[in-house]
């Protein structure tokens, strides 16, 4: 097998950059549109939400990876790191270090990349790992670098990457070629463009023992800031999570060859899929804000934490809705009180109900442009 790192040509990727032009448009009109919906929302709603979609982001590229993380304690984390509060106790080292990176992504994206800045945000996701050899440093192994799938003795083998003691002078390029494509540099490039190029680029390098993903996504996100000239918040990880195997599909396919149209259209028109769950993501928090307007005197406490919990589901809710044995297992209650509580929520106009009997779901009443 040979993959695009052994190719002559290596790293010049070619691909048709016409067919991004009407993408690179549309990328800068929904930006547009997100800042403009972002600055009609309060400061303080604007801190919570900020933290509500930074958090969504570092949730979801740990999941892609197979790391799920408490949602509570990343919160926690980022609010202290921001001044907002004190972290509560228990914050594992990975949900704190996961945020430190996004916070340092939101804070410094304008920075030129360097060595020193992925080491930090290596050294952030594995602080106190015992598995790793080399944490805040590039790998060193002898043994080959392998993306692999299942059984030992049945291994697929996705990806081979350069070996380690190509690794300094492959990044040294890598960090070059980002930072003369930026804005203000030698040869910049459109936002969709230079972050499609980003991604597999890195990659492709592979060049920690783990955490190329994470990071990868996080260079990404990068790129589109600084074309931007500010924060994306874009829900890049959130959009390839719910499509992952899409994504590595995308991934495989485009390792082999320098040529990667495939690639350049799946991956811009993901980033446009991000922006468009972003905005989703602003008129759910706007419609949860209505909401607890409108019903939060109504509730007692068993029904404050039950519809508390429904809202943790985000915009997707509870598969198939409520259901009054989710209801009891939240508020520990007993089953006369929760159907009791469930018929003043659908009296209030709080919830809707469908279905009949052991189907009867509830659904939130709000509103979401």
């Amino acid at each position: 097998m040979t993959w695009n790192w052994q190719q002559l040509n290596w790293p010049e990727f070619t691909y048709d950059s016409k067919v991004l032009e009407p993408l690179e448009k549309q990328f800068l009109l929904q930006s547009g549109e997100f800042v403009g919906a972002f600055k009609h929302i309060g400061s303080n709603d604007r801190e919570t939400l900020k933290i509500e979609l930074i958090s969504e982001e570092a949730l979801k590229t740990s999941e892609i990876e197979g790391e799920i993380l408490d949602r509570d304690s990343v919160q926690s984390s980022l609010r202290q790191q921001l001044g907002l509060g004190v972290e509560a106790p228990g914050v594992k080292p990975a949900e704190r270090g996961i945020s430190r990176m996004m916070l340092d992504l939101y804070h410094n994206f304008g920075r030129p990349l360097t060595d020193k800045t992925m080491f930090a945000w290596h050294a952030m996701l594995f602080e106190g790992d015992r598995e790793i050899k080399v944490i805040g440093g590039y790998r060193k192994h002898a043994d080959a670098m392998q993306v692999v799938s299942g059984p030992v003795h049945k291994r697929t083998v996705h990806f081979e990457a350069p070996p380690s003691v190509r690794i300094p002078s492959e990044m040294k390029r890598f960090i070059g070629w980002f930072n003369e494509t930026a804005p203000g540099g030698k040869t910049p490039l459109p936002a969709l463009e230079r972050a499609t190029l980003v991604h597999l680029y890195f990659v492709c390098i592979h060049p920690f023992e783990d955490g190329n993903g994470r990071i990868a996504r996080a260079l990404a996100e990068k790129s589109l800031a600084q074309n931007l000239g500010q924060p994306s918040l874009i829900a890049l990880a959130y959009t390839i999570e719910r499509k992952r195997k899409d994504y590595y599909a995308a991934l495989e396919r485009n390792n082999k060859d320098l040529t990667i149209n495939g690639w350049v259209k799946y991956f811009a028109s993901t980033i446009l899929d991000a922006q468009i769950n972003t905005m989703k993501r602003v008129d759910f928090y706007v419609a949860k804000a209505k909401f607890y307007e409108r019903f939060r005197d109504q509730l007692n406490d068993r029904q404050a934490k039950a519809i508390a919990r429904v809202f943790r589901e985000g915009m997707d809710g509870f598969k198939g809705g409520l259901s009054a044995e989710n209801y009891i297992s939240i508020t520990k209650t007993s089953r006369a009180t929760a159907t009791r509580d469930l018929q003043d929520l659908v009296q209030k106009s709080v919830l809707t109900k469908t279905g009949e009997l052991r189907h009867t779901r509830y659904h939130l009443t709000m509103v979401v442009n």
